[in-house]
């Protein structure tokens, strides 16, 4: 078994959530089946089992604050539409079916989800024919509807007392940027958050979480004030804002350290510190805050990314840490490996490691980019893949990546760009995409390109544009408006006919795009005609390989057939894999083979000369 094939085989783990009551009891995600479900553990034993098992896997779960049950959301292959059920944490003794955890609620698309103590259950959810809706749920009783409106809105959370619901929501028609709003159980309004309209600036808000103490109304609130995500506490009922003076660069994240468990309620003895997740510049940083004193102290954690951290009722961290040479291990501040992934039946444990990445700084027409570099053994200039992130709203970070890892096994270079529009680079990189949609990105990408061949690293002739969501979107895009740039395109489920594309996606993704373009394909048609991969799709010239989930609610296969079809029309060379799949694999069999796929056609539009992978390069068995 080639190294590329054991990192998407190696068991793994996520960062496990814990029962704010029970905190010994235990969620969380692997792929030890070779299908990533969610799995029960228990601390206190260290019993674990697994809790879901479906053909298409299951990795949205949540458990109640007493620790008794687990929620998971149960949609149908892969479409994210359906309803919560939920188990005991030790699971039905008479081996019964999981039950419907809201019953009276249709199917639908998940708005988020807060569980009380007391059993009571808010659940938000959302339908392209009546938008956005949230409901209270309470033991033996039907659902009671508090919220609706056609805009897109979820759950935020519920205060620990169970009195207040935090409602994020978009009704100023601005998908990018929600407002707060705190309501009664009955929907009666208490307070009200809106920065949308800050002036002339249009900034977010998003909800962090309510104080860990019953009768405590302050939340931790994150905002855009000074130009880029950091925390504020708000007092969401006498209205009363605390601005925190955190004086770090880039994005900053907040949740509240947790009470000792057993701790009298007045005794605040952890309320007043936070636990401060820090981005910078595509790394990670934890620090300790307390309240009291503004004190700021450092968590130490490797040099790499965190995607997940939380704090324990006993004062340590737990976060899940990888950078892009180590695969990803669940570690704690108390020195120790937190969960250890099961080894498979061929002993596999660990991923293999890969190259560690190194930073570039390239001027582009909207500023200077970065990204982020991994190179192959021997000289350059190499073959290299320009791998796209998904989002928009989401930045490449140095982070274990099994896809990035199997092209350089393979003799690729791998690029990949914070493009505008990407976060972690403060808001207005973020915002500055607005009506050249695709365009602008595109601008990025091609000035990277330029100083990644300039630089002798990449072979002009050999250059590869790949990406998965919005990367599949900018991959088409970017093969059609920059036709002589690309050797080889791939493209994973994507956007590919942005009108209908917009007519046949959920309603959140729809408010999005109205975002983004400024209004719907009626409204603004030119826009959306300039965005479109479809538009320039007659002046392609490089061979064509896509891959699509036929039950994908983001990116939903019909426009992704019309693009095919005017492939199809001239001839041109191209590979359409279709998977009975929403919008990507949980199935580890199922991601191989796609990469496999991609590389295997990367290979062969390329020439004899392309490397074929690191097996064969170190004299091993070829797979």
């Amino acid at each position: 078994m080639p190294d590329w094939e054991k990192r998407f085989r190696a068991p793994r783990v996520g960062l496990p959530d814990w029962a704010e009551d029970a905190p010994d009891r235990s969620l969380f995600v692997s792929n030890a089946t070779g299908t990533f479900e969610l799995y029960a553990w228990d601390r206190a034993t260290g019993a674990q089992r697994q809790a879901t098992d479906r053909p298409n896997g299951t990795t949205d779960g949540v458990l109640s604050p007493d620790g008794e049950w687990i929620w998971w959301f149960s949609d149908t292959d892969g479409d994210e539409f359906g309803i919560w059920k939920r188990q005991p944490f030790f699971g039905w003794e008479d081996g019964r079916e999981d039950e419907p955890a809201a019953p009276g609620l249709a199917p639908s698309y998940s708005g988020g989800l807060a569980l009380g103590r007391d059993g009571t259950a808010v659940v938000g959810r959302s339908t392209d024919d009546e938008g956005s809706s949230i409901h209270v749920v309470r033991p033996g009783a039907e659902p009671v509807e508090i919220y609706r409106h056609r805009e897109s809105a979820g759950v935020g959370d519920l205060s620990h007392d169970g009195a207040l619901i935090a409602v994020e929501h978009t009704e100023h028609g601005d998908a990018m940027h929600s407002a707060i709003r705190v309501t009664r159980l009955d929907g009666t309004v208490v307070s009200e958050l809106d920065d949308t309209k800050n002036g002339t600036e249009e900034l977010g808000l998003t909800v962090m979480g309510f104080a860990p103490r019953a009768g405590d109304t302050r939340m931790l609130v994150g905002h855009q004030r000074r130009g880029r995500w950091e925390p504020m506490i708000w007092d969401a009922v006498t209205g009363e804002e605390t601005a925190l003076a955190i004086d770090l660069p880039g994005d900053i994240g907040a949740e509240w350290y947790p009470e000792p468990q057993g701790a009298p309620a007045e005794s605040g003895k952890n309320a007043g510190a936070l636990l401060i997740s820090h981005s910078f510049q595509a790394r990670s940083e934890l620090w300790r805050y307390e309240l009291a004193t503004g004190e700021l102290v450092r968590v130490e954690i490797p040099s790499g990314t965190v995607s997940g951290a939380t704090a324990r009722p006993d004062g340590t961290v737990e976060f899940l840490w990888s950078s892009a040479a180590q695969p990803p291990v669940v570690r704690s501040t108390s020195g120790r490996v937190v969960l250890d992934p099961p080894a498979l039946p061929d002993g596999l444990s660990k991923a293999p490691d890969s190259v560690p990445v190194t930073d570039a700084w390239v001027e582009s027409p909207g500023g200077t980019v970065h990204a982020l570099v991994q190179r192959p053994a021997g000289e350059g200039p190499f073959p290299t893949v320009f791998e796209i992130h998904g989002g928009p709203t989401w930045h490449d970070s140095d982070a274990f990546a099994s896809g990035p890892a199997a092209w350089v096994d393979h003799g690729f270079a791998v690029i990949r760009v914070n493009y505008r529009g990407s976060t972690g680079y403060g808001r207005e990189w973020t915002d500055a995409l607005k009506h050249r949609v695709g365009l602008i990105e595109l601008e990025d990408i091609a000035a990277v390109r330029e100083w990644a061949v300039g630089s002798g690293l990449a072979d002009p002739d050999r250059l590869v544009l790949a990406g998965g969501s919005w990367g599949g979107y900018l991959t088409l895009l970017g093969l059609g408006t920059q036709p002589e740039a690309w050797a080889v395109g791939l493209a994973a489920v994507p956007v590919a006919d942005y009108v209908t594309a917009y007519h046949d996606e959920m309603e959140a993704l729809k408010a999005m795009d109205r975002t983004l373009l400024g209004g719907s394909p009626e409204e603004v048609p030119e826009r959306y005609a300039a965005s479109s991969p479809l538009t320039y799709v007659d002046a392609v010239r490089a061979p064509v390989y896509i891959s699509a989930g036929v039950n994908d609610p983001r990116c939903p296969i019909r426009q992704v057939e019309n693009y095919v079809r005017r492939l199809e029309r001239r001839d041109h060379p191209h590979e359409v894999y279709r998977y009975d799949a929403g919008h990507g694999s949980l199935v580890v069999e199922e991601r191989i083979k796609q990469l496999r796929l991609e590389i295997e056609f990367a290979q062969r539009h390329l020439g004899d000369s392309t490397p074929q992978d690191d097996s064969a390069r170190k004299g091993g068995p070829t797979p």
